[in-house]
C-alpha cells in the first residue's frame, strides 16, 4: 500500500503488508531429483577442490571446497555431487555451484547430531550455519565480536512479504524456547522481539522484550530500529554490528530450535510466493530448491522478458534463471510480467528533489548520484555520504527521471569495497 501527501510536498509513505489474520499453511514443494546448492567462495582453477565431481555426499553433510575454506554449505539429503562450476552474482560477485543428484537413501553423515551433544556457540556455527533464516551465527562466534544486543525481526525486511510474519504467527512456544537457547549459548540477555503493533496475535508477546514497528517501511530498516526504539544512532560508514547489534530473522531462531529437537540440521525454507496478478501464495521448499519447481507446481507460468525478483521490490535482486536455487535468506520470490515492468533511463538528473526529501539517512542523492555515474567512488565517499546510505532503496522508487539510483549505489559500495582491498593487499605487500 502505498500513501502519498494531498499537495505533493511530502514524501511518499510506503506501508508495509500484514499476514492475513487466519494464514493456511504453505504448500509443500517435493524434493526434486537434482538441488543447487551455493558455496559462498570463488572457484581457483590454479588450487585442488576437496569435494569433485562423482562424490558421494551424505545428508547433513557440510561441504567445503577448500581444505582451508571456512565457509561451507549443507548437503540436505543424500546422493552424487554432478557438477561444480562457478557463478557469478551481482556486481561481479563470485561463487560456486554444485549440483547434487539424490540417491533416494537419505543417508545421515557420520557425527550429524554432535553439535547437539554441546550446545555452545562454536559448536552451533560449525554445524548449523546454513539452516532456513540464515543465522548469524559466525558473526556470533567471532573472537572478536562485539555484539552485545539481539533483535530478532518478525517483520518482514521488505514490501509485499510476509514469511517472517506468518511464522511469528505460528510458533509462539518454539520462539520463545529459541530465545532461551541463544541467550543461553550467546551470554547475551538483551534479546528483543520487533513485531508490528497491528499483528493480530500481539498478546501471545505479553511479557518478552518487544519492539512494536508501525506499518511504515522506513520504520522497518534495522538501522531506523536502533535509532527510534534503542537510542543508538549509527554513523556513516559504520554497520549495526559494529555499534553491538546483530539482527537475526526468526526463522533463523526457529530453524536453531528444530535442529537441537530433532538433533540434525533441517533444510524446509518458508518462502512467500507472489504471482504477476499480485496473488499471494505461500510454499515450504527444500534449501536448494531450483525456483522452476516452486513455480511450476503453483501453476505460475513464465514466458521471455518477464522478471523473476528474489527479495523484495525494493531491496530485491532480478535472478537471470528458473534454476536459481532457494537460500537459506530467500523469503520473497515476485514473478512481473514483462509488459508491467518499469522502464529505467539514461536521462540526467532534473533536480527534482523526491529523492534528497525521502532518504532515511539524509543522504544529498542528487549529487551523489552524479559522482556514481562517472565512477567517482572515493569521491562519492569523502564528499557526498555513499557510506552513509542504509540500502532501502526508496531512492529509485521515487526518481522522476527514472534513474536506476540503487544499482549505482549498490556498485559504488561495491567498487569501494574492493578498491580498499586492494590497497590493503598493496600495504601488506610493501
Amino acid at each position: 500500500m502505498i500513501k502519498r501527501s494531498f499537495i505533493g510536498l511530502t514524501a511518499p509513505r510506503l506501508k508495509c503488508d500484514l499476514v492475513e489474520p487466519s494464514p493456511r499453511e504453505p504448500e509443500m514443494i517435493p524434493m526434486p531429483p537434482r538441488l543447487i546448492l551455493l558455496l559462498d567462495e570463488a572457484l581457483d582453477s590454479t588450487k585442488e577442490t576437496c569435494i569433485r565431481k562423482g562424490d558421494i555426499a551424505k545428508k547433513g553433510e557440510k561441504l567445503f571446497l577448500y581444505k582451508e575454506s571456512t565457509c561451507y554449505v549443507t548437503a540436505p539429503t543424500s546422493g552424487t555431487i554432478t557438477s561444480i562450476a562457478p557463478f557469478t552474482g551481482d556486481f561481479g560477485e563470485n561463487a560456486t555451484y554444485l549440483v547434487l543428484e539424490k540417491d533416494g537413501k537419505d543417508e545421515p553423515a557420520d557425527g550429524i547430531s554432535d553439535f547437539a551433544d554441546v550446545p555452545d556457540l562454536a559448536a552451533a556455527d560449525g554445524a548449523l550455519r546454513t539452516l532456513p533464516g540464515a543465522p548469524p551465527l559466525e558473526l556470533l562466534a567471532a573472537p572478536d565480536s562485539k555484539i552485545n544486543k539481539i533483535v530478532i525481526s518478525g517483520m518482514d525486511s521488505d514490501l509485499m512479504s510476509t514469511t517472517r510474519q506468518y511464522l511469528a504467527s505460528k510458533c509462539m512456544d518454539d520462539i520463545k524456547d529459541g530465545i532461551e537457547r541463544i541467550k543461553n549459548m550467546t551470554g547475551i540477555t538483551d534479546v528483543f522481539m520487533a513485531i508490528p503493533e497491528k499483528m493480530s496475535q500481539l498478546s501471545a508477546f505479553q511479557g518478552m522484550n518487544t519492539i512494536k514497528l508501525t506499518q511504515d517501511y522506513i520504520g522497518t530498516l534495522p538501522q531506523m530500529i536502533m535509532k527510534n526504539h534503542m537510542g543508538i544512532a549509527p554513523a556513516a560508514g559504520t554497520s549495526c554490528e559494529d555499534l553491538g547489534v546483530c539482527f537475526m530473522s526468526i526463522e533463523a531462531v526457529l530453524s536453531l530450535t528444530r535442529a537441537y529437537k530433532e538433533k540434525a540440521p533441517v533444510f524446509d525454507k518458508i518462502i512467500t510466493v507472489i504471482g504477476k496478478d499480485g496473488g499471494i501464495k505461500r510454499v515450504s521448499a527444500v534449501i536448494g530448491t531450483p525456483i522452476h519447481r516452486i513455480l511450476t507446481q503453483l501453476g505460475l507460468e513464465t514466458r521471455e522478458m518477464d522478471r523473476i525478483i528474489i527479495g523484495g521490490p525494493l531491496e530485491g535482486f532480478s535472478a537471470y534463471t528458473l534454476y536459481h536455487p532457494v537460500q537459506p535468506d530467500m523469503d520473497t520470490i515476485i514473478l512481473q510480467d514483462c509488459e508491467d515492468i518499469p522502464g529505467v533511463s539514461d536521462y540526467p538528473c532534473i533536480n527534482c528533489g523526491k529523492c534528497v526529501r525521502i532518504c532515511p539517512a539524509g543522504v544529498p542523492v542528487n549529487l551523489l548520484v552524479r559522482y556514481l555515474e562517472a565512477n567517482l567512488y572515493q569521491e562519492a565517499v569523502d564528499s557526498f555520504d555513499l557510506d552513509a546510505c542504509i540500502d532501502c532503496g526508496l531512492c529509485s522508487y521515487v526518481c522522476t527521471a527514472r534513474i536506476p539510483i540503487f544499482q549505482y549505489i549498490r556498485l559504488g559500495k561495491h567498487e569501494q569495497l574492493m578498491l580498499e582491498a586492494e590497497m590493503e593487499t598493496e600495504a601488506e605487500n610493501a
